[in-house]
This record gives structure tokens, sequence and C-alpha cells, in this order.
């Protein structure tokens, strides 16, 4: 399989291969007659991604992460370092900029692209002060009343000795506890992964959005196959019983909205992904920013309390 092509692309990576051998000789006629090939391809390929696919594609090492969507739609960002009480956290990004003509205070997860930026981003998986830094933006741009930006793309938070150690479990709790009560607009976006409580540490917000191919789940496939048959290889299957996409999600009430993605994968084109979600955040942030702060923090308490399905006693014993 050549590079940067998933197993269930294959029919698509071969007549892309093809394509280049054409190109290279000169063949328009038979360049023009694939392209269409590829094309037709693409529609029937993407068209009913199994939530397996759309696992994969959430988790493409090509796919752009926070700093790749800062650098295309905000300018003016200035990064903000460290939580003040212990250190800098690689894995997640925080700061001030401006999208289109609204200054927000943004933060998001950060992963790698080569091995030496994976360990130096712990491969997107946060510590506590990472959070801590995240929380101390957010309040930051309350207090002069800039609406949040979160954009969620992390396996889960890091759960090694030392960051359990510097209270990695007390610093999430806070994000939620603190984020629930913030006095200014909420925007989130799952671009990626969206894993268990160290993806929900930045994600309380008035709106909650996903990327078309993204996921948001309280657990890996792998951890659920892991847990409910013991085998992590049917990850697969697990994957299609958690419902982990946005249409699922969407469905169930737990995200907002879906941000459309360029054919293929945001991967596929880092500009149009960028423009795509630019347009959905801003959208947002409009009608947002036309509510008052107390309305904002009952609407996303509210939105919090209408989460999952309950059944009372009497109802759970028929």
């Amino acid at each position: 399989m050549p590079e940067g092509w998933l197993d269930f692309e294959a029919p698509l990576a071969e007549l892309s291969s093809r394509m280049e051998e054409l190109v290279a000789i000169g063949a328009k006629d038979e360049v023009k007659r694939l392209q269409e090939q590829i094309d037709k391809l693409k529609v029937k390929l993407y068209a009913d991604l199994t939530p397996w696919q759309r696992v994969l594609l959430a988790r493409h090492p090509r796919r752009p992460y926070t700093l790749d969507y800062i650098e295309r739609i905000v300018t003016d960002f200035t990064e903000l370092h460290g939580d003040r009480a212990y250190a800098d956290d690689s894995a997640l990004i925080a700061g001030l900029g401006r999208i289109g003509d609204t200054r927000f205070a943004i933060v998001g997860h950060q992963k790698g692209r080569d091995t030496k930026e994976k360990l130096a981003r712990n491969f997107g998986m946060p510590h506590p002060e990472g959070y801590r830094k995240a929380l101390r933006t957010m309040e930051l741009g309350a207090r002069f009343g800039l609406p949040v930006l979160a954009l969620v793309d992390t396996p889960g938070a890091y759960p090694g000795v030392g960051a359990e150690e510097r209270g990695q479990a007390e610093a999430i709790a806070r994000n939620l506890r603190e984020m629930a009560v913030l006095p200014t607009p909420i925007v989130v976006v799952v671009t990626g992964e969206g894993g268990s409580g160290g993806a929900l540490a930045i994600a309380v917000g008035n709106r909650v959005l996903m990327q078309e191919n993204a996921i948001y789940s309280v657990i890996t496939p792998e951890g659920c196959a892991s847990i409910l048959w013991r085998d992590g290889s049917r990850a697969e299957q697990a994957a299609e019983v958690m419902k982990v996409t946005a249409r699922e999600l969407a469905d169930f009430g737990l995200v907002d909205g879906i941000v459309p993605e360029p054919l293929g994968g945001a991967h596929q084109d880092w500009d149009e992904a960028a423009k795509l979600l630019k347009d959905a955040v801003l959208d947002e942030a409009k009608l947002l920013g036309a509510l008052p702060p107390d309305e904002l923090v009952a609407q996303r308490v509210a939105r919090l309390g209408r989460a999952g399905v309950y059944a009372t006693p009497a109802e759970s014993s028929t």
C-alpha cells in the first residue's frame, strides 16, 4: 500500500499510482479518462463509510492538527505557555488570536508528525498542567469578553504516574466545573479523536461541533473490545456498537452540528478543511455573541443536563 493510503482506499491508491505513470509519459487522453474514473470512485468510496473507516480517517497521520488550523485561519496569534504552577505542556496549545474580525481565546490538543515531535507533544495526551494552562487561557478570554474556541483531538488524558501524582483527575474535574459557568461563548469542535475525559476537559461548550470524519467516545474501540470481549483485535466491531461518529452522536443530540470535510477527509486538502471549519466557527460565535453572559451559562448547563437517557427505578424494572 503506498504511503498515506488506508487499507480500504486500496482501489483508489492503485488508480492514483497509475495516474502518476500516465502523467509522467504525457498520455493526456488517458489521464483525462482515468481522472474521471478516479472522481467517480471517490464519490462511491466515501459516500457511506463504516464507523471503523471513520476511526481510521480521524487518526490519519496527515490529518491537520490545531497548529495547522491556527496557521490557516487565525491571525495575530499569541501563544501562552505554562500553568503558573508546574510546567508548560506541549500537548495542549493555548493562546489568543483573531479569526475574521473576531478575537478568540483558543485552546486545542496538538499531536506530532515525526517521532521527535510525537514524543515532545506526548502524542497529544495532556498532563494536568496542560489542562490548567487551557483553563487559565479560557478565564483570561472571559475576563476580556472574548469567545472561546476549543479544538479537540486526543486519544485521552495522559495516564502516567507523574500525571496522576500532579492531579490529573482534579485538573479535568476543575475544567468541567469552571467551563460550565464561564461567562463567555464557548464553541467546541472535535477535529479528530475525542477521547474520554481528556477530550471532555476542554469540550464543555455552548455549541459542540464535530468534523465529518471525527470520532468522540468514552474509550477507544480497542479499549472497549478489550473490556467487553477480552480481545482488542475486535476494535472494528466495537466501533460499530459504540456509536462514535459525528452523524450518530448528532442523532443522539450530543453534538450540535457537523462540519463538512473535503472529499476523502480533511487530510486531502488542509486549506479547504480550514475554510469549512472557519465558516462554521464564525457562524456559531456570531449567534452566541448576541446572548448575555447569564443566558450563555444557563444554556450551557441545560445542554449538559440533556445529555444521556435516564430511566426511573420503576421504568427500569418493567
